[in-house]
């Protein structure tokens, strides 16, 4: 199921005396909170006016009706959500969130090997993390030769596996 509201970090503290707050981001770079207006709270629920701001490897976010260190505290581990209607995505690019849960199934039989359950950043190339039925972890390398198709209608990435990559065989 895709979700409307996206987890786009976490307010892990105060930055100053005048209600600023620093964000754990969970995106790409804390630059990519720049570019909204709106985020939310409560799983989309309560929406806060913000600015944000980069700040070495974090975002730093101003709230409008915030305006001391002690009123930002409240908020301190309050996790953010972005709205996902107001996100253009390039080509090719999708959000972890989606990816997380999708059946990994073999594209020329259909045997369903296991579930994403992360998207880990190599810096070449991304990683599923997959969690077979008996709860063993695979390591799937999103490459060409591999990932086939990600289908989001039918919950699925279908992936043409190599030699070796669910069994120790030659």
């Amino acid at each position: 199921m895709i979700k409307k509201y996206l987890e786009v970090g976490k307010i892990v503290g105060t930055h100053g005396i005048r209600g600023e707050m620093r964000v754990e981001c969970w995106a790409n770079s804390p630059d990519f909170l720049r570019q909204f207006k709106t985020l939310y709270l409560d799983g989309g629920k309560t929406a806060l006016s913000v600015t944000c701001r980069p700040h070495k490897n974090i975002a730093l976010l101003t709230v409008k009706g915030i305006g001391s260190i002690e009123e930002a505290d409240t908020l301190r581990g309050k996790v953010l959500y972005i709205d996902r209607d107001n996100v253009r995505l390039d080509e090719g690019e999708h959000f972890v969130q989606d990816i997380i849960g999708l059946a990994v199934t073999d594209i020329d039989s259909g045997e369903v090997y296991g579930t994403v359950t992360d998207v880990l950043k190599t810096g070449s190339n991304d990683v599923y993390e997959m969690e077979d039925a008996d709860r063993k972890r695979f390591y799937i390398p999103v490459i060409p030769d591999i990932v086939q198709e990600l289908d989001f209608d039918k919950g699925a990435v279908y992936i043409r596996p190599m030699k070796g990559l669910f069994d120790d065989e030659d």
